[in-house]
């Protein structure tokens, strides 16, 4: 008996060294970066400090100030004219420079690594003009189809790394470029040629920075054409890339950007090479933390709709490939993602989305309620406010999916972008297509649901997530926490989400019967008076409600999105569709 006791033990050991070897050959990443807004003052974050992202499990921090580090490098190396001696734009780079070396001294006294977010391709514009007849094509843009360009990129990285010798890695976005905070450098996207232009690029990070340097490179899929969402274009891409340790793919949990209703990325597991899961934690298109907004239990046991209007094939959350060899980790954005606000003052639920995801990070084998009962008694939750805490918490992924879009009608994705950032798109249907305006599509989702009848079935769930929300305000009243600024921001961020998704659904409301109207020429006058005097009366409690209580986000507005500086709307808008319908039935009753 003792001998097979033993033989059992043995056994047992093994298995645990094998786990061990395993564990040691292929590296897991707990990474997590503030992305800040481009072009604005830094946002002010516990996430910065990178003695924070130690304490609660990462093991590395990435960089996204959008000041890059191959920015911050002179390309004295190529010609000594690019950034003179004693010139302004050279005083530029010496100082990014210095700062990107304090980042990286920071992160390593905490004891992790750092990874800056690179955007390829960003040039010096001097760099540019003198080089342009070899490294431009035809429309003037920069292309990795011209060898010169390579070349420059080459010497660039052997450059950056010559500068900055202790960086960890690099993070390599190619889908879009942000020239906001770098204004000596021009540059454009490299993918021009389809999957050729991926591979030419990754052949020469591969050799230049994994092999050469043996430095990391995080190669995020996310871009236009493919790359991120497709299996066949991502696995034509990655399969002529042979594995290197120093190589791995970031690729977001979602087949699109962070939106629900979105599918699972069907890229996830696939190919050969390591991967890791990027996910954001202050969600854009779900009010950037100033309402509750816990998403976690989505990501990692699966969201509700992927049971309901939109049933997921395959893989639907991370408990689903957290077994496969490619699943090496998490990457959270803490905070940040698209443009302006609203503004928080208090990270409380993005801290919470992001504290959850790496606890669970560090022990795949737990479920996501028990992560969630960790990080409440770390938060200072106790007794019966744990469970009030945790239903409130749940129910606000029901609330705003709902307020949102759907679980009831199907919702295409082009439409979700109604609601994005600060902003509340209205029922126009003429936007501007040139400044990638978010109006128009509720016109659009107005006009597949009047076709099929469902109209004021859509509208009916708008009300249904403010009843939601009227639960979760009650709930909110009733938790106690330690941290009280944080008890405080529950009650006032709850309130906050009522009150907004109030006048989302009263605005919902004189819209649709405005679009019904248009149609059959005759309107409810009745009911659009009321539901037009509802929306005056919630906007006005929502901005009283601001003036009362600091600590609430900035404001929603009622302006639909529009990708021009620093406004980033124009003058169309769920007000100005409300104020259309407003003069259209003024006088009648």
């Amino acid at each position: 008996m003792n001998t097979h006791f033993n033989k059992l033990i043995f056994l047992l050991l093994i298995l645990l060294s094998g786990t061990s070897i395993k564990a040691q050959n292929n590296a897991f990443f707990i990474l997590d970066m503030v992305h800040h807004n481009p072009g604005e003052p830094l946002t002010k974050s516990a996430f910065t400090d990178p003695s924070y992202l130690k304490k609660w499990g990462y093991n590395g921090q990435v960089i996204n100030d959008f000041t890059f580090a191959h920015a911050a490098i002179t390309f004295d190396r190529l010609n000594k004219n690019i950034f003179p001696e004693g010139s302004a734009e050279r005083k530029w780079v010496e100082n990014a420079a210095r700062k990107v070396r304090e980042n990286i001294r920071l992160a390593h006294a905490s004891g992790i690594k750092v990874y800056y977010f690179t955007d390829i391709i960003v040039l010096p514009k001097k760099l540019v003009e003198l080089y342009k007849d070899e490294i431009t094509d035809k429309d003037g843009k920069i292309s990795f189809e011209r060898p010169k360009t390579v070349e420059i990129h080459r010497l660039m990285l052997n450059e950056l790394f010559d500068t900055f010798p202790d960086l960890d890695g690099l993070v390599i976005r190619t889908g879009e470029t942000y020239l906001n905070n770098v204004p000596y450098h021009t540059g454009n996207g490299p993918i021009t040629n389809g999957p050729q232009s991926h591979v030419r690029l990754l052949e020469l990070l591969r050799e230049e920075v994994c092999e050469k340097r043996n430095k990391m490179i995080f190669y995020r899929t996310w871009s236009f054409g493919g790359m991120h969402e497709q299996p066949d274009y991502y696995l034509k891409v990655t399969n002529q890339i042979e594995p290197h340790r120093n190589l791995v793919f970031a690729i977001k949990h979602t087949k699109g950007d962070y939106q629900r209703t979105f599918d699972f990325n069907p890229t996830l597991t696939l190919g050969k090479h390591p991967q890791i899961v990027e996910v954001q934690c202050q969600r854009e298109y779900e009010g950037k933390g100033a309402y509750p907004d816990y998403v976690m239990n989505g990501v990692i046991e699966g969201f509700e709709e992927y049971s309901a209007n939109k049933p997921q094939p395959g893989f639907k959350s991370l408990q689903d490939i957290k077994n496969s060899p490619n699943f090496r980790g998490v990457w959270s954005w803490s905070r940040g993602g698209g443009w302006v606000g609203p503004y928080i003052s208090n990270e409380f639920w993005c801290r919470l989305n992001a504290n959850v995801i790496s606890k669970w990070a560090l022990n795949t084998r737990r479920s996501e309620e028990e992560v969630f009962n960790l990080v409440m008694t770390d938060m200072g939750i106790k007794g019966i406010s744990r469970k009030r805490f945790r239903e409130l918490a749940l129910l606000s992924a029901k609330a705003v999916i709902r307020g949102h879009s759907s679980v009831k009608l199907p919702f295409q994705t082009s439409w979700t972008w109604w609601m994005r950032d600060e902003f509340l798109s209205g029922s126009d249907p003429n936007p501007n297509p040139k400044q990638f305006s978010s109006e128009g599509l509720l016109y659009k989702a107005f006009t597949q649901y009047y076709k099929d009848g469902v109209l004021d079935a859509a509208v009916q769930e708008k009300f249904e997530a403010v009843e939601l929300w009227k639960k979760i305000e009650k709930l909110s009243r009733k938790v106690r926490m330690t941290n009280k600024e944080d008890q405080e921001y529950v009650q006032v961020s709850s309130k906050y989400g009522l009150l907004l998704h109030q006048i989302i659904a009263e605005g919902w409301k004189v819209m649709a019967l405005g679009f019904e109207g248009d149609k059959i020429g005759k309107y409810d006058i009745k009911d659009m008076h009321e539901a037009i005097f509802n929306y005056d009366k919630y906007w006005g409690q929502y901005e009283d409600f601001k003036k009362a209580n600091p600590s609430a986000a900035s404001l929603y507005k009622a302006f639909s999105f529009e990708y021009v500086s620093p406004a980033y709307h124009g003058e169309k808008g769920m007000g100005a569709s409300v104020n259309y319908y407003r003069n259209k039935i003024s006088g009648r009753r």
